[in-house]
């Protein structure tokens, strides 16, 4: 692109309407510009755009990712129009013009018809529910239908040979005739000519959740010279996906608690031979109801709430018709499960090819692919399993035959192995370390087993289902009441899932085994991923481009390291946005001794006991509550850690010195966050000491970095005037899941860079610092999370104080968020608590004095 053409685009993006409700700060034009810019350019683009909480990060996603797309519906419009002129260039003037207007009639015509359903939609919706719950109630009994001959056929094994053998897609588990209903209506089949259809697919959707939807307007995707008047907005079309956990209406199915057991429920109920087939479920008789509901979904801006009552009052599956709502929907919006798995996507008939993947709130995003990946098992859930299959095999194993009786006595196998192992496991020193998975097949030669045929066939067959539904079935009818304890989780459903992990076993996972104490001895095996790269690399490959946006994404790195290793520097934008808030409202001061001459405050594992500095630092929080009003939040790097220093501050302080935490409580009223404990009770109490006390003390709130009170907690105005965080949260390095994550790392940058030509020695050298910044980023990472708990809005104040003196470090400032690092005094480390008192006693006289 010329220089010239450059200015021109950045002329066009100054200009640009974001359609924003209310008048953008500047970060917000900054931010929306970014993303903008980054949805244009396409071909794979990644945006890694970090906004502080109080800056209105989501409406602006929304402002600039909407006003892209419809830029970029109108803009194709108006490129095909060119390129149809350009096809009939050799033909008669008049010839070409009334082919273009023709085009531009159809297009509005449509856009006119659609939107004026969707309007109706809009206006008689209340009326439409009432209709639809007048014409169907829901009840239990709705799948009632006739009484199975035999009793036991619910619970019994199908013969494989007379299982339905259909294709697997989006809508594998329908009968035909469900399928051929939705096909007939766009979703999973060709379309027919004649079909009263809405527009054209929508080629570029945006996924994740959008919480501030709802407020502004956009103008049509119709080109600019085609809207009238009357047609300057278009409201968004909005579609929520969700399981079936969420959306089932079918009472008998949804009560059943679990995911896979409602997964396999529902599956079952569609079989051609089943005798109690889900009446809910899209069919010629449902065609009216479905359309309804797609109409309905597109129409209104619904949650996941709205759609299962929008089914409910249908009496249609708003599992399966949400689909229908698919071609049609602008915006898809997916929890991070469903939008991180392959297999999710494809069973929902998403397609990221060629569309926008928006994740907001992304700075767990790793965490989250790391969980969604991972799987684990105790021997207790086995020695369940092993009952509760002797339970089905007694009543059943003489009516099993062929291939169910043999994969029968194969998941027995495969239970006995890993009982044998975890047992065996019980006896070794360690607490918890690495697995060979080779050692957990040795025992019963279930390494003799096809694993990936026998998971198969549990999941066609249904077995853990059935299995599970018998048990259940037996253990309520039994009157003696000695039935075996029962598990609160579905165990055999639990073991697929961990062997789909153990056979999915790569490079970037490991096996991990943990031993339990309370509350009676255990073992748990646990599947997990030492690195998101390849999990992330659907995604990644696949989307026109991707927007990771949250408040605190520093550092960075690991984002472009671990999530895009492959991509050019060209391909990635990062973006910091500075803060709303006036530089005034903002004091970030590092205090790193009491005072000089002083050993300086330095919490590492190695240091963090010292009795003399936990002293020192209950008299430094002693001293900063003297002057901070109203609520201050002291986080700590772990429970173990807070437990201690509590305990130190409760024993007197010198001979006849009264204890640090009896002062403490002079000051302010006191809280601790429990570990296992409820939040809400805690937070309830400390902000009724803040906002609904009459003595003005305020109170002080003891909590851990990583725990509930780090994340998604508001802390705003005077319930977090001052946010003080003790040392550096590094995770545990002598676990088991740490080590191999940093061996993970160090070895295959290794590798990497040798196959890049570097030494042996730089790539060594290089490699360990990856595995350093990896680790101390994760640090850093809830270190930040927790800090942006004060600062909410525009008008808020608060101080942040950094207790270690490694808080002084160049290093460790670089991974603080921009808008920290603009509000930190650069020399505080060097001025002790004396210098710390008098800037917080000033900051927070002169908010005083404006009050």
């Amino acid at each position: 692109m010329t220089g010239n053409s450059m200015d021109e685009v950045a002329r066009g993006l100054e200009k640009l309407d974001f359609h924003h409700p209310y008048t953008p700060y500047d970060v917000q034009e900054q931010f929306m510009k970014t993303v903008f810019d980054v949805l244009e350019a396409g071909d794979g683009q990644v945006g890694i755009l970090e906004s502080p909480t109080g800056t209105g990060k989501s409406l602006s996603l929304i402002c600039a990712s909407l006003t892209w797309l419809r830029h970029h519906k109108s803009s194709k419009f108006e490129a095909s129009l060119q390129a149809s002129a350009d096809t009939y260039k050799d033909e008669p003037s008049w010839i070409v013009e009334q082919l273009l207007r023709r085009k531009r009639e159809d297009l509005v015509q449509r856009w006119e018809d659609r939107e004026k359903r969707l309007e109706a939609l809009r206006s008689k919706e209340k009326a439409l529910e009432e209709r639809g719950r007048k014409r169907r109630r829901i009840e239990d009994t709705a799948m009632s239908g006739s009484r199975v001959i035999d009793e036991d056929a619910e619970w019994l094994l199908d013969d494989p040979d007379d299982r339905d053998s259909g294709p697997q897609d989006a809508l594998s588990g329908l009968s035909k005739e469900s399928r051929d209903v939705l096909a007939s209506i766009g979703l999973g089949g060709l379309r027919t000519q004649d079909q009263d259809d809405d527009l054209p697919e929508e080629e570029i959707k945006l996924s994740q959740f959008i919480t501030e939807l709802r407020r502004p307007t956009f103008p049509p995707s119709l080109p600019p010279s085609l809207a009238k008047d009357s047609q300057k907005t278009e409201v968004v079309k909005l579609l929520p996906l969700s399981s079936r956990q969420r959306l089932c209406i079918n009472p008998s199915v949804s009560r059943l608690g679990s995911v896979q057991a409602i997964n396999d429920r529902c599956s079952e109920l569609q079989q051609s031979k089943s005798d109690k087939k889900c009446s809910f479920i899209p069919k010629e008789e449902l065609l009216s109801q479905t359309h309804q509901f797609r109409d309905s979904a597109l129409a209104t801006l619904p949650d996941i709430e709205d759609l299962h009552k929008l089914g409910k009052s249908l009496a249609v599956c708003p599992y399966y018709a949400s689909r229908t709502a698919l071609p049609g929907a602008e915006i898809i919006t997916l929890p991070y499960p469903l939008l991180l798995q392959r297999s999710a996507r494809d069973a929902l008939g998403i397609k990221l090819e060629g569309n926008i993947v928006i994740i907001d709130e992304a700075h767990n995003i790793m965490d989250a692919v790391a969980n969604v990946h991972a799987a684990d098992i105790r021997m207790s859930d086995l020695r369940r399993g092993r009952a509760m299959l002797g339970i089905y095999v007694r009543k059943f194993g003489k009516k099993l035959k062929g291939v169910n009786r043999v994969n029968v006595g194969r998941v027995g196998r495969v239970i006995e192995a890993l009982s044998e192992w975890m047992d065996g496991a019980l006896k070794f020193k360690q607490e918890n370390g690495i697995v060979d998975a080779n050692d957990l097949t040795r025992p019963k030669g279930i390494d003799q087993i096809n694993m990936f045929e026998l998971i198969q066939y549990i999941q066609e067959s249904k077995l853990a289902y059935k299995i599970e539904s018998y048990v259940s079935h037996v253990e309520s009818e039994d009157a003696t009441g000695k039935t075996s304890p029962k598990s609160s989780t579905p165990v055999l459903h639990t073991l697929v899932t961990f062997l789909i992990a153990f056979t999915n076993l790569s490079s970037e996972g490991r096996i991990f085994y943990e031993k339990i104490k309370d509350p009676a001895p255990d073992i748990k095996l646990s599947y997990l991923l030492l690195s998101p790269t390849h999990a992330f690399s659907s995604i990644a490959s696949s989307a026109r481009a991707v927007v990771l946006a949250g408040g605190t994404m520093a550092p960075f790195d690991d984002f472009k390291d671990h999530l895009f290793p492959s991509l050019g520097m060209d391909k990635v934008t990062t973006l910091s946005c500075g803060h709303v808030i006036p530089p005034e409202n903002l004091c970030v001061w590092t205090l790193a001794t009491s005072r000089p001459g002083m050993a300086p405050f330095e919490f590492s594992y190695q240091r963090r006991g010292d009795s003399e500095m936990i002293a020192q630092l209950g008299l430094a929080i002693l001293n900063l509550c003297s002057l901070v009003p109203d609520g201050v939040i002291l986080f700590f790097p772990s429970y173990g850690y807070l437990d201690e220093v509590v305990a130190a501050w409760q024993q007197k302080h010198g001979p006849n010195g009264q204890p640090i935490w009896d002062r403490l409580g002079s000051r302010k009223a006191l809280f601790k966050e429990i570990r296992g404990g409820s939040s809400d009770e805690v937070l309830q109490e400390y902000s009724q000491a803040i906002l609904g006390s009459s003595n003005n003390k305020g109170a002080l709130l003891l909590s851990v970095i990583g725990g509930k009170m780090s994340e998604g907690i508001n802390f705003s105005d005077r319930l977090g005037r001052c946010v003080i965080v003790i040392g550096l949260p590094y995770p545990n390095i002598a676990s088991a899941d740490w080590k191999a994550k940093l061996e993970y790392i160090e070895t295959t940058t290794q590798a990497n860079l040798t196959t890049q030509g570097v030494s042996r020695e730089s790539a060594t050298a290089r490699a360990k610092q990856a595995a350093r910044d990896f680790y101390e980023n994760a640090c850093m990472r809830a270190v930040n999370q927790s800090i942006g708990r004060a600062i909410r809005h525009q008008g808020d104040y608060a101080a942040i104080v950094l207790v270690d003196r490694r808080y002084g470090t160049e290093r460790i400032r670089d991974k603080l968020p921009g808008w920290i690092r603009g509000g930190l005094v650069g020399d505080s480390h060097e001025k002790g608590l004396g210098g710390l008192m008098g800037a917080v006693g000033g900051f927070f006289r002169g908010k005083t004095t404006k009050t």
